[in-house]
């Protein structure tokens, strides 16, 4: 499925004739798009992780103040869309009289609206490290920052290559806040292509050097590794609480970078959908029209979620349990796809259900397989890494009980890996709400969502009449993102220190263990919870 749209673009390429799409791909235009396009992504990659990693370790190891309320508000710039936030800019741009366009709006907007890809997958693991290697450090002589560059990035490492290249490939995918921006990459221009020229060849050679520009960046992904030792996790044990380090006179300047950054990716848009909010609805009836199309996001968020969720399962379980040359190939495969844009996929399944499938075209299958096209790597590597911490002897003590490998892969391994692909599939809901283009061409007949709706208004300058659509948007998607928060596992993690400085955290509920103790001779054991197996 992931690889449908690169088999339709192969298709396309054969019929209209390699010696034309080859041509419009050696035309210097190409050449360009992609140096803009691979810049874009690589400024917005090390923006992000600029952004994320440092905000992932005052968050969850320091003595900032109103750090579990920061944590939390630090994921929500996901919840924004990036064609909102792009209008947001671009209005509060003209307000100060500064026109907000080009390489360094879209690189600035897109940093703010995607580090949290970054910084969930950094927090998640900073909140879950055993901190013995970090004291022993400290022991050995070495100082906060030394320990912290040495031991701690070391740690993360693999959260950060896994973060860095889900910012990435979605930078590369990004249509909205180019086309807003006015900034020519790749998917700007296949989408004017198709749009005002109707030039199907050309839009051809522009995915198929988007597709180029992503095997790039793939390769650079597997050149710098995907794996590395999982350091330091305790599996299966009540963690020791964070060590929390006192910033001293730094504590106010951290502080106020942290709000600073966090005002600049909510403040804004909070600003301009009021602005526009206060402008008045347009038109009448917008009422029942905004609820109708609430309720048809909130299907498409659900069942594209589950959807990609169910697929990602065996993909998930196979990577983690199989460390091959196949397996990291099908890994990569994965995220050709997901670095498409939207308008290409939704390209692709139309002609295959008219070609294929005509019961499917316009209707709710077609468009869920295209969710699941577009956002399959991200419950993939939920998935992969909730199995990686489920011990594989037990799946093979199921078996050695004489259980089919099917049932025990069922009754054993999904159970343990589920929870954890729970955060996988609230980020492809998360995904699936904001996704405007493939949704504009597969939608069924009479369905609009919040994202069709907001386009159609913001399409024509009606800023007034896609406010509450906008507003309501982000109040829908910044309920997956308080999943992602929660399974992050920062808020029950993060420790509050006391005035002498030593940790004051204790362990919750959900961190129990399997342990022997003796209640007046009787011998009793407290309950496992899953997501500590």
């Amino acid at each position: 499925m992931a690889l449908l749209p690169v088999v339709y673009l192969l298709v396309r390429a054969a019929e209209l004739g390699w010696s034309d799409v080859l041509a419009e791909f050696a035309a210097p235009r190409i050449a360009r798009l992609a140096a803009t396009s691979l810049a874009l992504a690589a400024v917005v990659t090390a923006g992000s992780l600029l952004l994320a990693v440092p905000l992932a370790f005052l968050l969850t190891r320091t003595d900032l103040p109103g750090r579990r309320l920061l944590a939390v508000l630090a994921a929500l710039p996901l919840a924004v869309p990036s064609y909102v936030a792009a209008l947001s800019w671009l209005v509060a741009g003209d307000a100060v009289g500064v026109r907000a366009e080009g390489f360094a709006a879209a690189a600035l907007v897109l940093v703010l609206y995607t580090y949290p890809y970054a910084y969930l997958t950094v927090v998640g693991v900073l909140a879950r490290t055993d901190p013995a290697q970090e004291e022993v450090a400290w022991a050995a002589g070495r100082g906060p920052w030394h320990t912290f560059v040495t031991v701690t990035l070391a740690q993360v490492r693999p959260a950060i290559g896994a973060g860095a290249l889900l910012v990435a490939s979605y930078t590369l995918s990004d249509f909205g806040a180019v086309s807003i921006l006015r900034l020519d990459t790749f998917t700007r221009a296949v989408f004017t292509a198709l749009r005002v020229g109707f030039d199907r060849t050309g839009a051809l050679a522009l995915s198929l050097g988007l597709l180029a520009a992503t095997a790039v960046l793939l390769t650079g992904a597997h050149l710098l590794g995907r794996r590395a030792a999982r350091y330091g996790i305790r599996e299966g044990r009540t963690p020791r609480p964070q060590p929390v380090i006192g910033l001293g006179p730094w504590r106010l300047p951290a502080f106020v970078g942290v709000v600073t950054v966090l005002a600049a990716a909510l403040g804004v848009p909070a600003w301009t959908l009021l602005r526009w909010t206060l402008d008045g609805v347009s038109r009448p009836g917008a009422p029942a029209e905004i609820a109708t199309a609430a309720g048809w996001t909130l299907a498409a968020g659900l069942g594209g979620g589950a959807l990609v969720v169910v697929l990602a399962l065996p993909v998930g379980v196979l990577l983690a349990r199989t460390h091959g040359p196949l397996a990291r190939l099908l890994e990569r495969l994965t995220y050709l796809a997901h670095s498409l844009p939207g308008v290409v996929v939704g390209l692709s399944l139309v002609s295959f259900g008219i070609a294929v499938a005509p019961a499917l075209y316009q209707r709710w299958p077609l468009l869920l397989l295209a969710y699941a096209t577009l956002f399959l790597p991200l419950g993939i590597g939920a998935v992969t890494a909730a199995a990686d911490r489920a011990a594989p002897v037990l799946h093979h003590v199921a078996q050695s009980l004489g259980v089919h490998p099917l049932l025990a892969w069922w009754r054993v391994t999904v159970p343990l890996v589920l929870p954890g692909a729970a955060a996988g599939g609230a980020l492809a809901v998360l995904a699936v709400m904001k996704e405007l283009p493939a949704t504009l061409l597969l939608r069924p007949t009479g369905v609009e969502t919040l994202a069709t709706r907001l386009w159609t208004h913001t399409d024509v300058g009606a800023h007034a009449a896609a406010a509450p659509y906008a507003a309501l948007l982000v109040a829908l998607a910044a309920v997956p993102t308080a999943v992602l928060v929660l399974r992050s596992g920062i808020l029950a993690a993060t420790p509050s220190a006391r005035a002498d400085g030593s940790s004051a955290a204790r362990p919750t509920p959900t961190d129990t263990t399997l342990t022997d103790t003796h209640a007046e001779g009787d011998r009793s054991w407290r309950p496992m919870s899953r997501s500590t197996v």
